[in-house]
């Protein structure tokens, strides 16, 4: 349970050294009237904590925690050290990052030191340590926070010490370079490697390809899966130097939901709890929030997470910072805390004078005065927290549905040099998840890994391009659905291997038997065209996009076919199979959100899964706190009014306990 002396944890992020000491106790009594109990402090602040190599200056973090401590706030105390101090770079200039076009970054960013810096993790490893052993007995101490959005802005680092540690770690994998040019496909274009100091990070002018793609495939899945643990590596050895002097207050770093560069289910395994920040755009579905709140609550195993940062009004890393409508933060708070969040804290809580985050929102902004809208409706959500967060705290979400997130298939599949660049893997991912979050079902996202013991959990799994299928992953498959589990599936799945070689046979090789189709060919579809699929159940033709699967019955039935001019008009589109006691589903194309529908609710309906239907932007979610006890959630997550059984103003929640026999 995540909760504090029986309080729900609201508040944010706090720079008092940015300010002259006397604005902090002004700050403490603005924030505790708005019910704030929580400040997040020193993200930003290596190079005030330490002016030299040779020198700690603990003195302003001293009065920070103790102005805190003496109003009884909670506290989560911050590593420093995802912004490098300027006498570092100057004496370690290779601490720094260097660009996939062999630029050296220079003084002045954040989050761009090299993972592979033995000097950064020295430094960094003794300042968490020292921080660890002053400030560990501090009573309002609630949780450590290393570091800060690892990877984020700073992209990999490809200088001459990651190059040197890379062919090390390839040397542990592969052991012999004839495995690693099997694994690689080397012998096309003459690419054999006859000499481990011929490998070369992919780097943009060594292909000329780019960052995102490479001509070795599997080189530069192999590099993204070197730098994730690397970064990791980062991550651990702080957490380690904080262990030494702290065996007790839970560790956490703050990600950042569908990022694509690290693969967070490899964070969550070392991590006591899972903490992010959620930047929806203007134009981000409400879905698709919620979505990455699922994939965050299950990348920590299912336990209840920390929303870390949001915004109280605009975000201004867009290009366009709109302000916040009345209400939408509010119901942006609800929304987290429905999905698995034990709390609701902001970016920030004093809006900075300079830096280029100053037009970031804040609950106090540069007015400095409690008369802003902004204040007035935090105020009101922490009073709505203060009364009924704590009986919240500690629920879990309980889900009978499972969608695969796999960070090796989201590198793959955007990683290839065909059959379309039209894929992004987590739009793909929101596909499938679109229709059961309409139909306000729960759902938890998993490991394309996960065990059959995991999997037996689920009345449903799915799992959407699935383009790489690791060794042993298709015959759990199988024996998941042989067991009577529902299984759904299509294009773009079943095609590499875990070294992101075509696995030969036919698509969608390890998938094939259990979906009984046979994909002979995938026909991209260019943008803003789409190909009619019509569905043996009637209705109105739907529509695919991007990609269409051509593809031949084995022992799947069609549920759905093509339609239109095209050659494969009458095959078709969308197939079931029995296999043993289930069944497993082929979805041959991208379908529209109606064709999704078709697709999944029929299958939701036959497991007698309980679905609600409400207006696209209204949810329903339910944590439970016990059998049959439950707390539920009716969310109107958009700027018009809902008229349907129950009335919802725009962005209204209303929260409420619930007994289920």
């Amino acid at each position: 349970m995540l909760t504090s002396h029986g309080r729900f944890i609201f508040g944010g992020d706090w720079n008092p050294e940015q300010w002259d000491e006397s604005v902090w106790e002004r700050d403490i009594d603005m924030l505790k009237d708005a019910h704030i109990n929580e400040a997040t402090i020193n993200v930003f602040s290596w190079a005030q904590l330490q002016p030299s190599l040779e020198r700690y200056d603990f003195s302003v973090l001293d009065r920070i925690v103790s102005l805190l401590v003496s109003n009884d706030f909670n506290i989560i105390l911050a590593t420093s050290t995802a912004a490098l101090p300027g006498w570092l770079v100057r004496e370690y200039p290779d601490v720094l990052r260097m660009d996939a076009d062999g630029v050296r970054h220079v003084f002045g960013g954040r989050h761009n030191f090299c993972p592979n810096s033995v000097v950064f993790r020295r430094l960094s490893s003794k300042l968490a340590g020292a921080l660890a052993q002053r400030y560990s007995d501090v009573a309002g101490l609630r949780y450590w926070h290393v570091g800060n959005e690892y990877g984020g802005g700073g992209g990999m680092c490809y200088c001459p010490r990651c190059a040197e540690r890379f062919r090390t770690w390839l040397r542990g994998k592969y052991g012999d370079l004839d495995s690693l040019n099997r694994a690689w496909c080397t012998h096309v274009w003459s690419h054999t490697i006859v000499d481990w100091a011929d490998i070369v990070p992919p780097v943009t002018f060594g292909d000329g390809i780019g960052v995102e793609k490479a001509v070795i495939s599997g080189l530069l899945l192999d590099y993204r899966r070197f730098q994730n643990q690397a970064q990791l590596d980062c991550f651990i050895n702080e957490r380690d130097a904080i262990r030494r002097f702290d065996r007790q207050t839970p560790i956490t770093t703050n990600l950042m939901g569908t990022f694509k560069d690290l693969d967070y289910f490899s964070w969550g395994k070392q991590m006591d709890v899972v903490s992010w920040d959620n930047y929806p755009g203007m134009d981000t579905e409400p879905s698709y929030t919620a979505m990455c709140h699922d994939l965050m609550r299950s990348v920590g195993g299912g336990k209840p997470f920390l929303l870390m940062e949001q915004t109280p009004n605009q975000q201004n890393w867009f290009p366009y910072c709109a302000v916040k409508k009345p209400g939408e933060v509010r119901a942006l708070s609800w929304q987290a805390v429905a999905h698995g969040a034990d709390s609701v804290q902001f970016f920030q809580l004093r809006q900075s004078l300079g830096g280029c985050e100053r037009f970031h929102g804040a609950v106090i902004g540069h007015d400095g005065t409690e008369k802003t809208r902004v204040f007035a409706e935090t105020r009101r959500l922490g009073a709505e927290l203060a009364d009924i967060g704590a009986g919240i705290s500690g629920s879990a979400v309980v889900s009978r549905v499972a969608i695969m997130f796999d960070w090796d298939s989201y590198w793959s599949l955007e990683g290839c040099v065909g059959p379309t660049q039209g894929f992004s893997y987590p739009r793909e991912i929101h596909r499938f998840y679109k229709p059961l979050h309409a139909m306000n079902v729960s759902v938890d996202m998993i490991e394309s890994t996960a065990s059959l013991e995991t999997m037996m959990k689920y009345s449903l799994v799915i799992a959407p391009t699935l383009i790489m299928v690791k060794a042993g992953v298709g015959e759990r498959i199988g024996e998941y659905v042989s067991r009577g589990g529902r299984f759904v599936t299509g294009y773009m799945s079943g095609i590499h291997d875990e070294n992101d070689l075509v696995i030969p046979g036919g698509y969608p090789g390890p998938l094939r038997e259990v979906c009984g189709v046979w994909v002979e060919e995938m026909d991209a579809l260019a943008p803003g065209t789409t190909v009619p699929v019509v569905f043996e159940s009637g209705g109105k033709p739907r529509g695919g996009r991007i990609i269409a699967d051509v593809m031949h019955l084995e022992t799947a039935e069609s549920l759905a076919a093509y339609a239109g001019d095209s050659f494969y008009s009458g095959t078709p589109a969308v197939s079931v199979n029995r296999h043993g006691d289930g069944f497993a589903y082929y979805v041959g194309t991208a379908l529209d959100e109606s064709g999704m529908n078709d697709v999944i609710v029929p299958i939701l309906k036959d497991l007698g899964i309980p679905m609600i239907h409400t207006p696209e932007g209204v949810e329903v979610c339910r944590r439970w706190r016990g059998e049959g006890d439950c707390v539920e959630f009716l969310m109107n997550m958009t700027d018009r009014e809902y008229a349907g059984d129950v009335r919802l103003a725009p962005y209204e929640v209303r929260v409420s306990p619930r007994r289920e026999k």
